[in-house]
């Protein structure tokens, strides 16, 4: 036919094989760990996809026999492909192929094909297939067995099917070893940066550099009421190695001042300052488009106790504790509540510096122990006042601050890097099965016996065949 390659013939799913929706699954009969037939639910179809490259093997609820004649269910053969019929998962166009023969909930629907087709080609092409698009609903999109069936299939002969199958399975297992790779690239970045900042706050990154250029000694720090105390410093400095030539004081002696913002919930509007809170501090920036609004004279106020301003570090205290940023340059003015305000003295401790030791795992080893709160923990005001931080001179702090970015800036560019390489290989998949269902993929063989002789004699089988009664089909 035109547009075809030779021997292809169009095809309806409902020609070459049967659609089957899955079975009432009442809770008296659901939670048996071990039984004849797995019933496959929506979430075990998922994780068959995610987890085992797409196989249905396992379920997390078993029948036995008995059960499964008692609740008509239709018993999908091996080969079957199993997919979400309705809600939200329908538009996750996840795929299953049937392994382990067994049913499926009410909330499944799924495709056999006949004797004749290869089941593995009708899968590949189901992974082609948008079946969002078939909901005839609005609100909870859902399709029906009629819509199935409906589809339009370009049908090559059989043999070509089984060299089409093979060779997806060949390219496709290619494809996941490098999502695999790829995925795993992120963590070993996570990893390297903590590692660059373990390096950087104990002293290793320059390590050498403050070997050959003898920085001049910190300026030593008055303790005051906010600090450890001396034996807790030095305990402290002294189980985490302090470098030599480096001070251990807290948080309070090394900055202007260690504050918080407001705790009190002032009135939101739909135009003023905005007012930051411990959601709206991501890793190294200040989200201010997501706070809510305050109007000026609440900001004014708030102020007065919580100026911030560029070079100052904001630190998450509640929720999601732990996430800092230096405000910079470019921040447009904002309000604070419930944040760490650590207020900038560049003239001992540089504001990045400071943010490389709030985010490093031997500031955590000291926090940790010392957050507030059962159900929700929460870094109190005097805890980051109490803060140990270790103090390199003001050449070593430069130094630090300019390897660590470099070093990020690398990370930065090798993480662009992958995310692209991502996206490509995640199109590179549509890109193989589009390859492989216009029949450019594997060659064809002027030998094969065409599709249109295979669905003629399927044609004429399903004709002959007796009419399915009406439950379950009966288990092979």
């Amino acid at each position: 036919m035109s547009g075809l390659p030779k021997g292809w013939q169009f095809s309806l799913l409902g020609e070459i094989g049967s659609v089957q929706s899955g079975v009432g699954f009442p809770n008296e009969y659901q939670g048996s760990t071990s039984g004849t037939y797995p019933v496959y639910k929506v979430g075990d179809v998922s994780r068959g996809v995610t987890q085992n490259n797409g196989k249905l093997q396992l379920a997390n609820n078993y029948v036995s026999s008995e059960i499964a004649e008692l609740l008509k269910g239709h018993v999908f053969e091996s080969g079957s492909t199993l997919f979400a019929k309705i809600g939200e998962a329908l538009k996750l166009n996840r795929r299953g192929f049937v392994i382990t023969p067994g049913l499926a909930d009410n909330n499944v629907m799924g495709y056999k094909s006949a004797p004749g087709i290869n089941d593995h080609f009708i899968y590949y092409f189901l992974l082609t297939q948008d079946f969002a698009e078939y909901s005839r609903s609005t609100t909870v999109p859902s399709i029906r067995k009629g819509d199935i069936e409906g589809i339009r299939i370009a049908l090559p002969p059989l043999a070509e099917q089984t060299r089409i199958a093979q060779k997806l399975d060949e390219l496709l297992a290619q494809v996941d070893t490098l999502k695999a790779r790829i995925d795993a690239i992120p963590a070993l970045l996570k990893r390297f940066r903590q590692s660059v900042l373990a390096a950087a706050v104990s002293g290793r990154l320059t390590e050498e550099w403050r070997a050959q250029n003898c920085p001049t000694p910190p300026t030593a720090r008055s303790p005051n009421k906010y600090s450890l105390s001396t034996e807790e410093l030095k305990k402290f400095a002294d189980l985490h190695s302090r470098p030599q030539g480096w001070e251990c004081a807290s948080a309070a002696e090394v900055c202007s001042s260690v504050r918080d913002g407001t705790h009190d919930t002032p009135a939101y509007h739909l135009s003023g300052i905005p007012l930051v809170t411990s959601k709206n501090i991501g890793s190294g920036f200040v989200d201010t488009k997501e706070a809510k609004l305050i109007s000026i004279e609440d900001h004014l106020e708030i102020s007065k106790r919580s100026l911030v301003e560029h070079g100052d570090v904001l630190f998450s205290m509640i929720g999601t504790v732990g996430n800092c940023c230096v405000v910079r340059e470019q921040d447009s003015e904002f309000s604070i509540k419930n944040v760490g305000l650590f207020k900038k003295n560049e003239s001992v401790i540089l504001p990045r510096f400071l943010e490389f030791w709030l985010n490093s795992q031997v500031m955590w080893s000291w926090l940790d122990k010392n957050l507030k709160g059962s159900s929700q923990k929460f870094a109190s005001l005097g805890t980051l006042r109490a803060l140990p931080v270790f103090l390199p001179s003001l050449q070593e702090q430069t130094e630090i601050v300019r390897r660590v970015e470099q070093l990020f800036a690398f990370a930065d560019q090798l993480e662009a890097k992958v995310a692209s390489a991502k996206s490509r290989i995640d199109h590179l998949t549509q890109s193989i099965l589009a390859k492989a269902f216009r029949g450019d993929l594997v060659p064809q063989d002027p030998n094969d016996e065409p599709a249109s002789v295979l669905l003629e004699r399927i044609k004429t089988q399903r004709a002959a065949a007796p009419k399915a009664r009406r439950g379950r089909k009966a288990s092979a």
